[in-house]
Parts: C-alpha cells; sequence; structure tokens
C-alpha cells in the first residue's frame, strides 16, 4: 500500500562545512500547488535554482518555505581582521556630519564595526559551500517527507474510519427504504379513507408510483456506494492523491444533500445528516493531502 503524504511538516538539518556550520529548516504548508520561498545566506544566492529544482522533484504540492543559516566556527569566528583605510573613510565621514550635524550623538564604535567593508571577513570556499548546502538540503528533504508520511498515514486512517462509518449510513438507509415506500403508501390510503373520497384504482396506482418515484433514492444510493469504492482504491494506491479526493468529497456531499433533500422520514433525514457530518469531517482531512 503506498503512502498518503501530507502537506505539513517541518524539518531541520545542520552540517559542519568548511570554517562554519550550516543549518537548513524547510517547513511546508497546504496549497494548490508546489510554491517555494528561500531565505539565503549571501554566499548561496546561486544555489536557489538548484535548491527549487531538487524540492520540484521530491514535492508535488505543498508551500515550503526554506531557509539557510551559516555559522562561522573555527579560526574564522575567532579572527577579527580591520579594515583600515575603509575605517579612516567612515571616520573622516563622519567627522563631516558633526560639523554639520553638531548636536547628533557620538558614534557607537560597534557600529562602526558593523559597517560593510570595515571589517574583512575569511574568504570562504563558495563551491564547496554551495555542494554541503544541496546536500544538506537533500537530507532535510528527506526527513520533511517522513514526518509528511507520518501524518499522512494518521490522516489516511481518520479518512478510512469515516469512510467506514459512510458506508454504514448508506447500507442503513437502503434497508430503511422498501419500509418507507410502504409506509407511504399506508399514510396515503388512510388520508383519503378519512377524507371518504373514492379514487379510482388506476389514478390511485399512478399517484402511489408517482410519489415513489419523487422519493426514490437508489441512484444516489448506488453512486454514494461507487464513490466510496472509489476512496478506498484511491487511499491504497496513495501518492498526491490530495485533488482526486477532494473532488470525490464534492461528489459524496452532493450526493448526500439530495438524499437529505428527498427524505419523507425523520429517520432517512438523521442518516443524511449523519452522511454530510462525516464527509465534511473528511473534507477536512482530505484538505491538507498533498
Amino acid at each position: 500500500m503506498a503512502e498518503i503524504y501530507s502537506m505539513t511538516a517541518f524539518a531541520r538539518e545542520s552540517a559542519s562545512v568548511s570554517g562554519g556550520e550550516l543549518i537548513a529548516e524547510v517547513r511546508t504548508v497546504n496549497h494548490r500547488y508546489l510554491d517555494c520561498s528561500f531565505k539565503l545566506p549571501e554566499a548561496l544566492r546561486n544555489a536557489e535554482t538548484r535548491l527549487r529544482d531538487r524540492a520540484a522533484a521530491r514535492l508535488s504540492r505543498g508551500k515550503l518555505d526554506c531557509q539557510f543559516r551559516f555559522q562561522a566556527g573555527g579560526a574564522q569566528a575567532a579572527t577579527l581582521e580591520i579594515d583600515r583605510a575603509r575605517l579612516q573613510q567612515v571616520l573622516g565621514a563622519t567627522t563631516e556630519l558633526r560639523a554639520l550635524l553638531p548636536d547628533a550623538q557620538a558614534v557607537n564604535p560597534l557600529e562602526l564595526l558593523q559597517f560593510p567593508g570595515v571589517c574583512a571577513t575569511a574568504e570562504i570556499d563558495e563551491t564547496a559551500l554551495l555542494q554541503g548546502a544541496t546536500a544538506l538540503f537533500e537530507a532535510a528533504l528527506t526527513s520533511l517527507l517522513e514526518n509528511r508520511a507520518r501524518e499522512g498515514a494518521k490522516m489516511a486512517a481518520v479518512i478510512r474510519e469515516r469512510l467506514t462509518q459512510v458506508e454504514a449510513a448508506t447500507l442503513a438507509t437502503r434497508q430503511l427504504v422498501p419500509a418507507l415506500r410502504e409506509r407511504q403508501r399506508a399514510r396515503l390510503q388512510a388520508r383519503l379513507a378519512e377524507l371518504q373520497v373514492e379514487i379510482d384504482p388506476g389514478r390511485l396506482e399512478q399517484e402511489l408510483v408517482y410519489l415513489a418515484q419523487k422519493a426514490d433514492v437508489d441512484e444516489e444510493l448506488d453512486r454514494l456506494q461507487a464513490h466510496i469504492g472509489e476512496v478506498q482504491r484511491t487511499l491504497d494506491k496513495g501518492g498526491p492523491c490530495g485533488r482526486r479526493l477532494d473532488f470525490l468529497m464534492q461528489e459524496l456531499n452532493r450526493e448526500a444533500n439530495t438524499l437529505s433533500s428527498k427524505s419523507i422520514a425523520s429517520s432517512s433525514t438523521h442518516n443524511a445528516v449523519e452522511l454530510k457530518v462525516l464527509i465534511e469531517q473528511m473534507r477536512e482531512q482530505v484538505q491538507n493531502i498533498e
């Protein structure tokens, strides 16, 4: 039996790379199609297309948000080199500004260090970093898919349970039909007797046939049973099946509404309402299936 995947999951992976540690966090939520968003450090800007292709190869639907963080470590993190020429340029600019703005606050030395170019950073091997990021993203996707499969299995179990109840309610309604038809016939005859109205037997039979056709639900019950079977087959097949299941939920709900509109007794009305409740519970689960 193939797996069912949820569209909601989270995964976090990290790995040591040249110069520090690389961290990848991926999160997905439900979406009509695959929509990927990446937040990457400057050294990985060129990796977005490659990462997007990897995501498309392993995911069919869902909104994916991926964030990479690079934390420098070892000698790279311990070394702080100041570009004195650049610092002098910045100090000269601040001196000119203080002449124009005498009431301005003094410059914070830490803010000077954060100015672009003041602190020299060690060169990063971007090729090695790109390879590390690609491998890390694959590992994060694997963890994400495992989480999606676990959640998908739970949702499939809920749908199967509700589907069993839908099938039971459908069978119960089918078993009620003969008695309801006979009750409808007896009710009409009793009403005519109460009114002391004589009616041609042929005409009475025509009216009874008309009423029976108006309240006939055999086709709706047959279609419900067919849709139930299709939902079961779709779940057994697994894979990206959320759209198909959503369509089947619409079809099930349509037949349940028709049953409700044709109901001629409280028992059948109760079954129709129960069907709609169960179908809505399944639909809520289906909305999050890939």
